[in-house]
């Protein structure tokens, strides 16, 4: 994975390149010279590609509109906490969607009718199934992390998968589940 996240540095070393004036090259400088570790931080707090990449470029961009092109008294910091809050304000609109998702879930629960929900047996079958449709990897960390209560670096040492990797799969199998028990009448 690491390797598919050194293609948003790239790409945006030549994008920059092609662009940027003679006067701020000093943008291409620090790209060059703090993006690779960058990535490494934007990955182990995003560990999702396409955010990276969104986060190391909204870094960037910052970084050359800074107060109409000047120059930050000390890029590297600049640049690391600026990406930092980046990552920081992208997980929050996404526990925010999450919450709004779980809100939606438990609204439509509560619209099925009394018997179904004092029928816990009932409710725990339909669960059972609905998590045997859950595609193997989610299952898998699904299973582990909310039946077995191992931690996601657990998880990820037994599935040979990174920890950001299993908290989107656990993310998404929530997700279906969510929604397929809503279905269910």
């Amino acid at each position: 994975m690491f390797d598919k996240a050194v293609t948003c540095g790239s790409i945006l070393d030549y994008i920059g390149s092609q662009a940027i004036a003679g006067e701020q090259r000093w943008v291409l400088s620090a790209i060059q010279k703090y993006g690779q570790e960058l990535i490494t931080m934007l990955w182990r707090i995003l560990g999702n590609e396409q955010d990276v990449c969104d986060a190391y470029q909204d870094t960037f961009l910052q970084l050359a509109h800074f107060e109409g092109g000047m120059k930050p008294s000390n890029i590297k910091a600049y640049i690391f906490r600026t990406a930092n809050n980046i990552a920081i304000s992208m997980l929050r609109r996404k526990i925010a969607e999450q919450n709004r998702i779980t809100k939606k879930a438990i609204e439509a629960v509560e619209e099925h009718s009394p018997v179904k929900e004092l029928d816990s047996k009932y409710l725990q079958e339909s669960l059972r199934e609905c998590i045997a449709r859950l595609p193997e990897h989610m299952r898998s960390v699904l299973v582990l992390h909310d039946l077995a209560e191992l931690s996601y670096p657990q998880i990820s040492s037994i599935l040979n998968i990174s920890t950001g990797t299993a908290r989107v799969y656990r993310c998404k199998a929530i997700q279906l589940l969510a929604f397929w028990m809503s279905k269910e009448e």
